[in-house]
């Protein structure tokens, strides 16, 4: 009887091993160009052109701005995806009419997770 708890143990572990649960929310991502503009956030824009603008379900009316979210490419036609992940800060809010995706980054930084910059990526980021 114990050899067959440890075994069942044993095979459990390997199957949670072989998941490999999200760890963060799941999105999607596009690209935009410059120029950028003043924003709601009232902000300098970091370095690099690391920034985001966000749609209405991460906005939280304003709350957002400054938030840090690091995200990676997970899936995307013609497999965009670049390995590695970044970090990017909140400094806009992206309207509905205008945002065709969870946030919306200038090219530089959208170039570090994708390899077409017309691209639009499923994403997973995390704050």
């Amino acid at each position: 009887m114990e050899l067959l708890v440890f075994a069942i143990i044993g095979f459990m572990s390997l199957l949670c091993k072989e998941m490999s649960p999200v760890a963060g929310d799941i999105g999607t991502a596009a690209a935009y160009d410059a120029p950028y503009t003043a924003t709601e956030c009232n902000g300098q824009y970091p370095p690099g052109n690391m920034f985001a603008a966000v749609n209405e379900g991460l906005w939280e009316g304003g709350a957002a701005c400054g938030r840090r979210y690091r995200l990676s490419c997970l899936s995307g036609v013609n497999k965009p995806c670049k390995e590695g992940a970044i970090d990017v800060v909140v400094v806009d809010f992206c309207p509905r009419s205008l945002c065709p995706s969870t946030l919306v980054m200038p090219k530089e930084a959208f170039a570090a997770i994708s390899r077409f910059s017309n691209a639009k990526i499923n994403i997973e980021f995390i704050e």
